[in-house]
């Protein structure tokens, strides 16, 4: 049987990352945690003793690996987690969670957390909505939105 994951580079706080992740998430948890070998130092002149080097986790049952590969490779919107959530509470709940502490709101339901990872927050009502009569006008309304604001998305489609 094949072991099939997505794996995002990090340069440190991968176990800060992954506890947010799984708190965020029903279905989430970290099942493994690989630390560098004691002595070795991926990064000289900096003390990270006994720094992880992987942090394996399950987001809503998918699984992932955070790798603490050093900033040769930032992260970029390029990659992102998609999450699709049923509602405005609960799109504001994970919104706010990614976005809180550093994070930045870009455009049309993605964010960038403060570890530099990109989300897409997506409610159902969306996807629902574009394929309705007025799916034009939805997806016109969300274009020019940051988080996704339901009540707009319906206004939209009700015209």
């Amino acid at each position: 049987m094949a072991d099939v994951r997505t794996v995002l580079w990090f340069d440190g706080r991968i176990e800060e990352a992954a506890e947010l992740y799984v708190s965020l998430l029903p279905d989430s948890e970290i099942t493994a945690i690989m630390r560098y070998p004691e002595g070795e130092d991926p990064w000289p002149g900096e003390h990270r003793p006994r720094e992880a080097l992987t942090v394996d986790l399950r987001l809503a049952g998918v699984p992932y690996q955070l790798l603490n590969g050093g900033p040769q490779f930032p992260q970029s919107e390029a990659v992102s987690i998609a999450v699709t959530v049923d509602g405005q509470q609960e799109v504001d709940r994970l919104w706010d969670a990614l976005v809180g502490d550093g994070g930045v709101e870009s455009m049309c339901g993605w964010c960038r957390d403060r570890f530099g990872v990109s989300w897409q927050v997506i409610p159902k009502q969306l996807h629902e909505l574009m394929q309705g009569p007025r799916g034009a006008e939805v997806t016109s309304a969300m274009l020019r939105m940051q988080k996704i604001v339901v009540a707009e998305l319906e206004a939209a489609a009700a015209g």
